[in-house]
Formats: structure tokens, C-alpha cells, sequence
């Protein structure tokens, strides 16, 4: 994920204002607003499409369907379906109960799961790392184990966002995981906690310090930041960060990180078709500007994950080891609906410092290095191993 939230206070001052020049001008509310939301950094569009054929859908099914109708539900998949139609995958709608859990994944905060990292290996949705002392690790679940149903329905070719939906569920309730390890196949039944991530980890190795972000979020700059003084204090000499299974989040958490090596310097432009409209800069001071780098990444280091690696690698402040990144080059705004709904849209595509969009395409590590299942079922990282080396 890239992206950036809509200022509710801003917003709420434009409504308001344009809502009183509409009153006092007699002219309707959606032309005054699209006119003056520019003037308050904003978009808008009084355009309108002809919904008739929807009302004409509902009445018919309304009078023809043999059961109960849940109308809330089908004004949400109506919505659903108008933002699903323009077909961009990044670009969704969520219902209330959607937009709780996305708030919830992007604080730590992701409700009811089993406390496992998972990821891609040979194509399939495979158990990273269960978290210490997490529902999964408890339940026996090791690392590289291949999950191939949940809840008895065919996995194996899923990818990993979808796995994770189907994994998190209700508190107190189970989900039930088959699971292969090499020519042996299990189930297993795992209660679902409250499991909450932290966003940044830290290590220290002899000389070398290992930063693993796992997450872009409020949390990130700070926890980096500390970690960084930390190995700094320590005298280290070298420094491993490790965005490997990062999926991104917010762009102002990437500048903030990207701050502890560059000086005020530009992390990313963004575009609309072929109009510079933002250039972003790293913040905070560049404490570890001067120390060796490298950044771990693969396939699922996505976004703001290739926002860091790409602006490190472009100011040859580090050196980039493992597979090629995901390869999501646009950035998306989360905007509060009624109701409680939220649409997440694609509103630019961004650029790295030397003016390389790598949507669909990744960034290509400087040394590739395969982490195989059998890797990780042996508790073994060649990765890591080759950045420490380096």
C-alpha cells in the first residue's frame, strides 16, 4: 500500500463554506464545490451518470426474489461494484465493517488472526515465521509449511492478501489450516487472538544492525529512529534493513524513514498522466547517512517498501539483495464516505529520484539471492547471509 488520508478537518471547513455560499447564491451544492474545492487542496466533480437502470434492477429484483432483502447490503454492492468496474485493482471500495479492519491492519492492530507471517514461495502461500508465542506457534506451525486449503477451501493459489483475509476471522473462533511440509500433509485448528505487530524490529549482530520493518505506518518513523540512535550508540559499523513480506503503507511514514539517510532530500515525484502535481522529500536528520547499507527485499516488498529501496539505491546509499519487489508504482488517497464507508482510489503514479516508475515491474536487487521452502523449513536465510557479507 501506498497512500495518503484525506484531512477530515480541512474537508469539514469546505463543506461548510461551500454549503453557505450554495445557500446564498441558490446554485446547486455539487457545482459550487467542485469549483472551490481547488481552492482548499482539493478534487472534485460534479459529474453524473444514469443510475435508472440500477433502480430498474432493484425493483425487479425486489418484486421477483423468493426471500428477504437486506437493502444496506445491496446499496454496499452497488458501490462495490461501480469502483470494481473502473479496473484497477488498487482502486476499492470498503463498507464499514471493511474500513474498521483496514484502520486495524495498517496500526498493528489486525483483530482476530494467528500471529503467523506468510509469503510466496515457489508461487505458494507459505508460513514465513509464526510469531513468538502467537496462537500459530503454539498450535505447532513451522516455518515453511505450505498452506494449502483454509477452512477446507483450495489455497494454494491464492496470493498472500487473500490468504490473510480468509485466515482472520472473529476472536475465539477457529479457522482450521491444511498444511504441507514436504510429502506430509496435516490439519490444524487455530484459535484466533487479538494479535497486535510491531511495525519496526531490531537487532544488534557484532558490529552489524538489523532493522526489519515490517509496516509502514504512525509507528514506524519513531521505532526506526530510536533503533537507529541505538546502533549508532553501539558503534555500528553496518546496517541491514530488511523490507522483505513489507507490503507498504503510508508515503509520509516512507519519507520519515528515508530520513535517516538523506538530507531533506527528494524521495519520489508524483504524477498524473505526464503533469508533475507533488515532489516528496525525506525528513528528519540523516543519522545513519554516513554507515554501509543494505536493504533486503522480494517479491512481496511492495509500495512504499520500493519507494525506500528505490531513493536508497538511486543516492547510492545502499545496496539492494534478494528477489525482484512487487512493482507498485501508483499511490492511492483513502476517502471517508457516509455511513462509515471509505474508497481507497488511485489518484497519481509516483517516480523514483531518477524518474523510474516501477509499477508491474519491481526493482531489481543489485545481488539476487533465492530464499527456497526448504530455506526457511531449515531455518535458513541466504539472504541475510549475503547482505552480512557484503
Amino acid at each position: 500500500m501506498t497512500e495518503r488520508k484525506k484531512s477530515q478537518s480541512v474537508q469539514f471547513l469546505a463543506v461548510i463554506i461551500v454549503a453557505i455560499i450554495s445557500f446564498a447564491a441558490g446554485t446547486r451544492y455539487e457545482t459550487i464545490f467542485a469549483a472551490a474545492a481547488p481552492m482548499f487542496g482539493m478534487r472534485a466533480s460534479n459529474k453524473t451518470i444514469d443510475l435508472s437502470s440500477v433502480q430498474e434492477t432493484y425493483q425487479q429484483l425486489a418484486a421477483n426474489y423468493d426471500g428477504k432483502l437486506d437493502t444496506q447490503k445491496l446499496i454496499y454492492g452497488a458501490s462495490r461494484g461501480l469502483v470494481a468496474a473502473v479496473g484497477d485493482k488498487h482502486t476499492s471500495y470498503m463498507d464499514p465493517k471493511e474500513s474498521e479492519e483496514f484502520k486495524k491492519s495498517l496500526s498493528g492492530n489486525i483483530g482476530g488472526g494467528i500471529g503467523a507471517e506468510i509469503g510466496l514461495r515457489n508461487n505458494k502461500p507459505t508460513i514465513i515465521k509464526p510469531l513468538n508465542d502467537s496462537p500459530a506457534q503454539k498450535a505447532g506451525i513451522k516455518a515453511g509449511e505450505v498452506i494449502m486449503k483454509v477452512n477446507g477451501e483450495e489455497a494454494a493459489d491464492w496470493g498472500v492478501d487473500k490468504v490473510v483475509d480468509k485466515i482472520r476471522g472473529e476472536i475465539g473462533t477457529s479457522v482450521k489450516l491444511t498444511l504441507q511440509n514436504g510429502q506430509q500433509i496435516r490439519e490444524v485448528s487455530v484459535v484466533r487472538q487479538n494479535i497486535t505487530a510491531p511495525a519496526v524490529e531490531s537487532r544488534i549482530n557484532g558490529k552489524i544492525g538489523i532493522l526489519t520493518v515490517s509496516r509502514f505506518n504512525d509507528d514506524t518513523v519513531s521505532a526506526a529512529r530510536k533503533a537507529a540512535r541505538e546502533f549508532i550508540d553501539r558503534g555500528v559499523t553496518k546496517v541491514i534493513v530488511d523490507l522483505r513480506n513489507n507490503p507498504g503503507g503510508t508515503v509520509d511514514s516512507a519519507q520519515g524513514l528515508l530520513g535517516l539517510w538523506l538530507n531533506n532530500q527528494v524521495v519520489l515525484t508524483e504524477r498524473r498522466g505526464s503533469e508533475t502535481v507533488k515532489t516528496l522529500n525525506s525528513t528528519g536528520s540523516p543519522i545513519l547517512e554516513n554507515i554501509q547499507t543494505v536493504v533486503l527485499i522480494n517479491e512481496n516488498s511492495a509500495s512504499a517498501s520500493e519507494i525506500t529501496a528505490g531513493a536508497l539505491r538511486d543516492y547510492g546509499k545502499a545496496k539492494l539483495v534478494g528477489k525482484k519487489s512487487y512493482g507498485k508504482g501508483s499511490v492511492q488517497v483513502v476517502i471517508d464516505l457516509s455511513s462509515g464507508s471509505q474508497l481507497k482510489v488511485t489518484e497519481a503514479r509516483w517516480y523514483t529520484p531518477k524518474g523510474k516508475n516501477i509499477d508491474k515491474e519491481g526493482i531489481k536487487p543489485d545481488v539476487e539471492v533465492e530464499l527456497t521452502a526448504d530455506d526457511v523449513k531449515n531455518d535458513k536465510d541466504p539472504q541475510l547471509e549475503k547482505a552480512e557479507s557484503l
